[in-house]
């Protein structure tokens, strides 16, 4: 039987969420629990773009839909920990923000980073994902076929 566990998963989950955050988001959060700390570039923050892919329907034969500008960079904090990220937009202060938090949640200092910075943002995303369904759910219109006395 595959082993079907990830052990990237929760590395997986908080870049996910440090990509989709907000603008200045990240930044504000880390700033307000502590001061960054010190690193040095690996990568400095360089913008580009990225080919998106998407299937018809969802299952359809993927197709190359357009690009989307992206901005990435790593770093390593001086005590050894490496950061990545890759953020949509062209934001380096954003980048940059998003690497430390990535390099920091690998350090002794993750509980704090993820109490300070992942938890409101994992919590703004989830009320922007329930107003969002409750709008489309408002438009939602229900069918039904009365039965006309046919069997």
């Amino acid at each position: 039987m595959k082993d079907t566990s990830d052990e990237n998963a929760p590395r997986k989950a908080w870049m996910s969420l440090l990509a989709k955050a907000p603008e200045g988001r990240i930044a504000a959060l880390l700033h307000a629990a502590m001061d960054p700390p010190k690193f040095t570039w690996l990568r400095p923050p360089e913008i580009g773009s990225a080919m998106v892919r998407a299937r018809a329907g969802g299952t359809g034969a993927p197709f190359n839909l357009g690009e989307v500008t992206v901005t990435r960079c790593a770093l390593t904090l001086e005590t050894g920990e490496i950061g990545h990220a890759y953020i949509q937009g062209r934001s380096k202060a954003d980048a940059e923000a998003a690497a430390l938090v990535d390099a920091l949640m690998q350090g002794q200092s993750s509980e704090t980073v993820r109490a300070a910075v992942l938890a409101p943002l994992e919590g703004e995303a989830s009320a922007a994902r329930a107003t969002r369904a409750a709008k489309a759910a408002a438009t939602k219109v229900d069918f039904f076929t009365m039965t006309r006395g046919e069997d």
